[in-house]
């Protein structure tokens, strides 16, 4: 079976002939027909997330996907042949830059019914963390601020979507090329980064979704209102999430170091930051496709690679512009 893989950490990843998956009582047989980009595979073959998600290479790349249904195990209920799915498979079960992969049945949901196979495929991984953001860690409610950082991004797409959603006043970072765009997702306040300081224009907000890291963390704190929170998706990782991840000692307080500043000027601002670590759900993903036939979120893609191209996608991840998402599509995907 093709796939994408890389064999050592901080080496280059290649196109590799894998065994075929192995399909477990609860798991469902997927061919992949297309499958999104994310920074977070980039990150995990450099090895930067080596402490918290120890992989074992050599590794799959690719952590979301829609597909088919071609199998699926004896204690599998809800799915059957031939079923159009969209998935974030769990951690350590990742794969989705192969012609097939098995996901465990609580990860998948059947994909939104109003859109394409690779609109569908760029949304499991971007959206969750949008939910679980704004919705688990920020509970945002109707007729609170919030800031979305990256506005134009693959997140920040979503995101802006669903805190409009949600009743928010929603503002969002992004370049002045992209500030009409962002408005149309539903930003009622834009920011050009590269000629505003959104600490100078913003104030009294409840909660900031910050894909950005541990500068811009620290700089968003600032805007939020007493008890605002900040949510950090690029880190600095807290002690909290260690603790609940299981860590093990030595990395605990590596990760206490590492956030230290942040939690500090969060507290004399009597304001909180949390740093969240995305986890697969496929009945998050049933909301989700719910929104999306309903017309309250859209996908946003802005670039389609062929499998073939899947090295060169990646690479060009950190240099390039794209709106929403980049999507690898598998030869033999239906129209």
């Amino acid at each position: 079976m093709r796939a994408f893989v890389f064999d050592t950490y901080q080496q280059p990843a290649h196109e590799a002939d894998v065994p075929e998956p192995v399909v477990g009582d609860q798991d469902v047989l997927i061919r992949v027909e297309a499958a999104s980009l994310n920074h977070l595979d980039e990150r995990i073959r450099s090895g930067e997330f080596r402490a918290i998600l120890p992989y074992r290479p050599p590794v799959t790349l690719g952590h979301d996907l829609a597909g088919t249904v071609i199998r699926t195990g004896r204690h599998v209920s809800g799915f059957g042949i031939g079923d159009r799915v969209y998935a974030r498979p769990r951690d350590f079960r990742i794969g989705t830059f192969a012609e097939r992969i098995a996901v465990d049945q609580a990860d998948l949901a059947l994909a939104p019914a109003s859109v394409s196979t690779v609109e569908a495929a760029s949304l499991p991984l971007v959206a969750l963390t949008a939910w679980q953001a704004l919705v688990d860690a920020g509970d945002v409610r109707a007729g609170q601020k919030v800031l979305v950082h990256a506005g134009a991004g693959g997140v920040g797409t979503i995101a802006i979507q669903l805190a409009k959603h949600l009743g928010a006043t929603v503002a969002a970072t992004a370049s002045g090329k992209n500030a009409d765009f962002v408005r149309e997702l539903g930003a009622d306040v834009v920011i050009d980064y590269r000629t505003q300081d959104f600490r100078a224009e913003l104030s009294g907000y409840d909660v900031v979704l910050d894909p950005l890291g541990a500068e811009n963390v620290l700089a968003s704190l600032t805007v939020l209102r007493p008890g605002g929170k900040v949510v950090g998706i690029s880190g600095p990782p807290t002690p909290a999430f260690a603790k609940t991840a299981g860590l093990n000692p030595v990395v605990r307080l590596a990760t206490a170091a590492l956030s230290r500043k942040v939690r500090a000027t969060a507290k004399r601002l009597g304001v909180s930051y949390e740093f969240l670590w995305v986890h697969a759900s496929g009945a998050q993903l049933r909301q989700l496709a719910q929104l999306v036939d309903a017309g309250v979120v859209r996908p946003v893609v802005g670039a389609t690679f062929p499998f073939d191209q899947t090295l060169q996608a990646l690479q060009s991840l950190g240099s390039s512009s794209i709106r929403g998402k980049a999507v690898i599509e598998l030869p033999g995907r239906p129209a």
